[in-house]
């Protein structure tokens, strides 16, 4: 007996429809891939563009901070080689000072001695004319110019003030240049200039 006949006359007997038939489309196997979307493709591209624009970015901003580097360094040596060295200003300097008001108005004309230790970072002054002295600490340096900040340590006739700012550079012939500048207890701004030797 067939087996197929026997499962359809089973299915009749207990009063069933009879089961509908399935059919199976063949599988057809393709040698080419099937066509790409379009979507997928433009989302690459956007990421591309923004990787390709971050990666130039990186590059720029690593290229301007070398060539700042170098430049800055180049700058930096540059100063380094027009520094005056520290002995041209090592020593005792001694001079006449002349100090102008805020209108440039003479003031006074008094004498200043000035000792630089060695290095340059620390001294001291005496002010004869008016029996003033203080300390010196070097608070800057720029090429060829130090500038310390004095501190008084005597004023027996209370006519100095208690801090100036002292400015010196070499001159050609060996000498200083100095430049006190400092405001005084009523508030006016007072410089005195000279030459020390």
């Amino acid at each position: 007996m067939d087996a197929a006949a026997e499962l359809e006359s089973g299915a009749e007997a207990k009063g069933e429809q009879p089961a509908p038939s399935v059919t199976v489309a063949p599988v057809q196997l393709s040698l080419w891939p099937p066509p790409r979307s379009t979507r997928h493709s433009s989302r690459r591209r956007r990421q591309l563009t923004v990787l390709a624009a971050v990666v130039l970015t990186v590059l720029l901003i690593g290229g301007g901070v070398t060539a700042w580097a170098l430049l800055f360094d180049g700058a930096a040596e540059d100063a380094d080689e027009s520094t005056a060295p520290a002995d041209s200003f090592s020593g005792s300097w001694s001079g006449e000072m002349v100090q102008v008001d805020t209108a440039g108005e003479h003031v006074a004309d008094w004498h200043a001695e000035v000792r630089i230790e060695e290095g340059a970072e620390r001294g001291s002054t005496v002010w004869t004319t008016f029996s003033c002295s203080g300390t010196l600490a070097l608070s800057a340096a720029d090429n060829d110019r130090r500038v310390y900040a004095y501190t008084e340590l005597a004023d027996p006739e209370e006519r100095c003030v208690d801090e100036a700012e002292l400015t010196v550079w070499p001159t050609a012939d060996g000498g200083l240049k100095a430049e006190w500048s400092s405001i005084t207890r009523q508030g006016t701004r007072m410089v005195s200039t000279g030459d020390l030797r």
